[in-house]
Order: structure tokens, then C-alpha cells, then sequence
């Protein structure tokens, strides 16, 4: 059995952690309406496209995205050997 004092000890822990969930909570919400204020704010706002293939620097310099190189290397070479059969 818990002694009164041992329930209102309960009690208080509890408390805290409400209050410590509601503080995180609180502090996620914010954090995200301050990343996506330019999203909000501008008309037809998007998140910007950081995919390596959009970007004409890393194009320049022969960089293709992971997933690009490996669609290219899967494609089907017309200028392949074929193997002979035993």
C-alpha cells in the first residue's frame, strides 16, 4: 500500500511530466511553423528541391543522384556482346 505522502509524490511526478511533455510539444509545433513560414507566407510556397539531379553545378561536373545512376546502369546495352550458350 502507498502512504499518502508516497501518492502525492505520485502525484507531483506525474505532473512533471505533463508539463514536460506539453513543454516539448509546444517547442516541436514552433519549430516547425518557423521552417515552414516561407511555405506559408509565399503564394504557391514549396520546399526547395534539394535532389543532386536538379542542380546545374553538380550536372557540370558529371554528379548524378544515386538513383539516376543506377537506372542508367540497369538500361538495357544495344551495344553489348552477346554470351554463346554451352
Amino acid at each position: 500500500m502507498h502512504s499518502k505522502n508516497q501518492h502525492d509524490l505520485d502525484h507531483a511526478n506525474i505532473i512533471k511530466m505533463l508539463k514536460t511533455l506539453l513543454l516539448t510539444l509546444v517547442i516541436i509545433a514552433v519549430s516547425m511553423v518557423l521552417l515552414a513560414i516561407k511555405i506559408i507566407i509565399k503564394k504557391k510556397g514549396r520546399f526547395p528541391n534539394t535532389h543532386i539531379g536538379h542542380s546545374a553545378a553538380m550536372r557540370k561536373q558529371g554528379i548524378h543522384c544515386v538513383q539516376s545512376m543506377d537506372r542508367m546502369e540497369r538500361k538495357e546495352n544495344p551495344h553489348r556482346i552477346a554470351e554463346h550458350k554451352n
